[in-house]
């Protein structure tokens, strides 16, 4: 399971190189907003370069808008390349994006940003609209924007819980949360994470690699949490039906689940 995202500027090789040896468990190359107008060739250039082998960590990287006339040269240049994990759509606003991406690019792992009131209400149609897609993100500073939300807890907490759950009706994995935009307040960092994993987030992008840490620490269970999820899984093998533990909890089989999701977390303990 995947817990921590970094994201790169596209036109720094040197910053994208350090990236892969920080300990994220997943490097995002940004050809989009982190790029200047004028070396935007350049980056496409610079991580097609970087993707010709297989790097260290998984590497994605998010193109530039699918309305503007970068994105096609970015995934052509990118698709089938050993080292792309995957293709990070930004701004999408329609399932029909997501499946023309799908047949241009024949079908990488793709990933849907949305940053928009428009994406947030065709969530589950966006999220449900190709195989190839694996997963949903929120975009918050563009949506918060779109908003006019001034305060984005609790401000965008509804449209965080529809991302999760349109990701969770279509069968993905639990959604990342969007970035912490301050690098310095590892305190305020961290209470962010636990309001996002209290909606079913899990795991969270970075834009600095000291804020991976407290990302990876908030969102590992607990030894209380463990302990917990060792006693229902220990029970349901002994009972395959709905029960009661002997402190009052229910379980059933989605408890089980649950309890099993925290168990391979705490593998990385």
């Amino acid at each position: 399971m995947l817990l921590t995202w970094l994201y790169v500027p596209g036109d720094r090789p040197d910053v994208v190189a350090k990236a892969l040896t920080a300990g994220a468990d997943a490097v995002i190359v940004d050809l989009e907003d982190a790029v200047a107008p004028d070396r935007k060739e350049y980056a496409r250039e610079a991580t097609a370069e970087l993707l010709a082998d297989r790097p260290s960590v998984p590497v994605h990287v998010r193109v530039n808008a699918l309305d503007g006339p970068l994105a096609e040269p970015d995934i052509l240049a990118l698709t089938g390349l050993p080292g792309l994990a995957g293709l990070r759509l930004p701004k999408v606003v329609s399932p029909d994006q997501v499946a023309r991406v799908a047949e241009l690019a024949d079908s990488p792992p793709l990933y849907a940003l949305l940053e928009s009131a428009l994406g947030i209400e065709r969530a589950y149609a966006i999220a449900s609209a190709h195989s190839a897609l694996r997963g949903l993100s929120l975009g918050e500073a563009d949506l918060g924007a779109d908003l006019g939300v001034t305060a984005p807890d609790p401000g965008l907490d509804w449209a965080r819980a529809r991302v999760v759950c349109a990701a969770r009706a279509a069968g993905l994995a639990p959604p990342a949360q969007s970035v912490f935009p301050d690098v310095r307040d590892l305190s305020g960092l961290a209470s962010s994470c636990a309001r996002g994993r209290a909606l079913g987030f899990l795991g969270r992008a970075a834009i600095h690699p000291r804020q991976l840490p407290v990302i990876e620490q908030a969102y590992l269970p607990s030894a209380s949490e463990v302990a917990a999820a060792e006693e229902v899984v220990k029970a349901a093998a002994c009972d395959a039906g709905a029960l009661a533990l002997p402190d009052g909890r229910f379980v059933d089989a989605a408890v089980v689940a649950g309890a099993r999701r925290t168990l391979a977390l705490a593998q990385r303990l």
